[in-house]
């Protein structure tokens, strides 16, 4: 199924209004955010209405706190394809800007829910906050929508029965200690990385292992390291590998880089979109001193990767 992506909700024709809707940043797609579209695809099938999720571009954090360090877990295109399974037949984007920031939540309700997307139902969570000052709730929602005309669900805390909490904060935690099965089940799938493969220095190249370089942007950093990878092309082809995640300290290089060797592969990959999974962090980020001790350590990794990806 394909998403549709609608970027405002001002002047919108009849047949792109009355979704059901799950609310918010959605940043990740987990399994807790999967369990509030499913709230709403429930409602959906009872109203026969269409399935939608609303969510914000820039990520509200992002807007209030321009300097914050990079947090995203995935960008939009990763979004639109992990909401696709889900049933979800449209994704309202709406510009986070400082109209919105001002909107309080009575505003936020009546302008965009109500007038604007004309929402027959909204799912969210039970931490969910809107409005300025963040003083809307989700009862607070409930009792807009009995005025406006529309139904609200609720979605409790949900812990996977070993414990691990579902959120977005528990990824990013696992991620930061470099386990990436944690930070995979919580996600329901692999972290990965996508974007363009831009021209490094090539020193790869003098040692024989030739790299496709992406730079992190606003993807959060995960532990600096080496991991077994997996790659899906542009072509649709998935290619095993071992990546370098971080700044490189042998080369004092400042700007962390996603640094994959594509295993058996060949071909010339520069400006194209790639997206690679950390499937296992395998070391940290070591030293060295020299070019020699480097490659030994990268042929190691290699087989180091193949045994955990065969596996």
């Amino acid at each position: 199924m394909l998403v549709q992506v609608v970027t405002d909700w001002r002047d919108l024709p009849e047949d792109l209004r009355g979704a059901a809707v799950a609310i918010g940043a959605f940043d990740g797609v987990h399994r807790g955010h999967q369990a509030v579209i499913a709230a709403a695809r429930q409602a959906a099938d009872s109203l026969a209405a269409p399935l939608a999720v609303v969510s914000f571009a820039p990520h509200p954090r992002r807007w209030f706190q321009p300097e914050a360090a990079p947090f995203r877990l995935m960008n939009t295109d990763q979004m639109v394809r992990a909401l696709a399974p889900l049933g979800v037949e449209r994704l309202y984007l709406l510009p986070f800007d400082a109209d919105m920031a001002a909107m309080t939540d009575a505003q936020f309700a009546t302008e965009i829910l109500s007038l604007g997307l004309g929402i027959r139902h909204a799912a969210v969570g039970f931490d969910f906050t809107y409005g300025k000052g963040r003083r809307g709730s989700p009862e607070g929602l409930r009792r807009h929508g009995e005025q406006l005309g529309f139904t609200v669900s609720v979605i409790d805390r949900l812990d996977d029965p070993d414990g691990l909490k579902l959120s977005s904060s528990a990824v990013r935690e696992a991620l930061k200690a470099g386990d990436m099965a944690r930070a995979a089940a919580i996600l329901g799938r692999p972290f990965a990385i996508q974007g363009e493969v831009v021209h490094g220095e090539k020193r790869g190249r003098t040692i024989g292992v030739p790299t496709a370089n992406v730079r992190l942007g606003d993807y959060m950093r995960p532990a600096y390291g080496v991991y077994a990878t997996r790659t899906h092309l542009a072509d649709g082809r998935v290619i095993d590998g071992v990546a370098n995640l971080g700044i490189r300290p042998m080369f004092e290089i400042e700007e962390p880089l996603l640094e994959v060797w594509l295993l058996d592969f060949a071909g010339d990959l520069y400006g194209q979109i790639i997206e690679t999974e950390l499937v296992a962090l395998l070391r940290g980020e070591m030293n060295f001193d020299s070019l020699d001790g480097l490659k030994a350590q990268i042929d190691a990794d290699a087989a180091a990767a193949r045994a955990v990806l065969s596996a």
